[in-house]
């Protein structure tokens, strides 16, 4: 297992505080604030905990209240909502420095026979026809293309999870286009089995370029200097069991901005297109106040 994997089960094995409160550290990538994905991603490890390994999450909503302190541990305060007889609620404050940074209810549901349907994937190019983002990006700015330092260094940022964007062209040729965004990923190595695992470092992964897709009609990026982009909200709804270590397509679209607040959706399918999880987020996308 690589190095950046094992740190990444690592920050996401809580330590246990005392009944009901886990302690946390970041995975230290040199950004200035934590990660949003793994906020979402260590709550719902914390979460999990409480409740019976044979009831899993099927949802998760959060908020972001402050950025967090990478260099310093977050405490993960689990409330017991509710233990009914099908479902199981929990609240997770997370606190830093004394103070709230994030909050997320989830809820647990045992599995049950019932209705069942989805939508179809989007025919898109399959991962192994796609280059990884370093290699694509380094190609383009052999032919003269001019890519943004912001986005040659994400894309070739050391992570647990490999991205390839399926539409990478629209960093490199900038012009409005509909917003819609797909993105394959996975883990870069193989994950233990236990499903718990993988449905923590795909929450991971969720936070991933989704907020970017608002900015497409506008022939925008969050890497733009004279944007200031955050997550605000995260919502994740678990449908179908999946291997966050195997190829899954973030397939994303985004159907409003409005107020300096873009919202964006995603649906994650496994390469044979069943649909696993479906992701909405609300973010701040608010043009940069020029000094005086």
């Amino acid at each position: 297992m690589t190095g950046i994997v094992t740190e990444l089960l690592d920050i996401l094995d809580l330590k246990s505080l005392e009944p009901d409160l886990y302690r946390g550290e970041s995975l230290q990538t040199g950004w200035f604030r934590v990660f949003g994905g793994q906020v979402v991603a260590q709550a719902l490890v914390a979460a999990t905990r409480t409740v019976p390994e044979s009831r899993p999450p099927h949802s998760l909503h959060a908020y972001f209240l402050l950025g967090g302190d990478p260099k310093a541990p977050i405490d993960y305060a689990v409330e017991r909502i509710r233990d009914g007889r099908s479902f199981t609620t929990r609240r997770v404050v997370a606190h830093q420095h004394g103070r709230a940074i994030f909050a997320m209810s989830v809820s647990f549901h045992d599995a049950e026979e019932g209705a069942t349907h989805q939508a179809t994937m989007p025919d898109v190019a399959p991962p192994e026809a796609v280059p990884e983002a370093p290699a694509a990006t380094a190609e383009a700015a052999r032919h003269g293309l001019a890519i943004p330092a912001p986005i040659l260094s994400y894309f070739g940022r050391r992570r647990p999870i490999e991205l390839r964007p399926v539409e990478i062209e629209r960093y490199l040729r900038r012009a409005p286009r509909e917003p819609r965004f797909h993105v394959w990923m996975r883990a870069v190595d193989r994950l233990p089995d236990d499903p718990a695992i993988h449905r923590a470092v795909l929450a991971y992964a969720s936070d991933m370029t989704l907020l970017d897709a608002t900015l497409i009609p506008h022939g925008q990026t969050v890497f733009d200097p004279e944007i200031q982009s955050a997550s605000l909200d995260h919502a994740l709804w678990f449908h179908r069991p999946f291997r966050a270590d195997d190829w899954l397509l973030y397939a994303q679209d985004s159907p409003s901005a409005e107020g300096a607040r873009g919202f964006a959706r995603g649906q994650i399918f496994t390469r044979d297109g069943t649909l696993v999880a479906s992701v909405a987020q609300e973010g701040m996308i608010r043009p940069r106040r020029a000094e005086a």
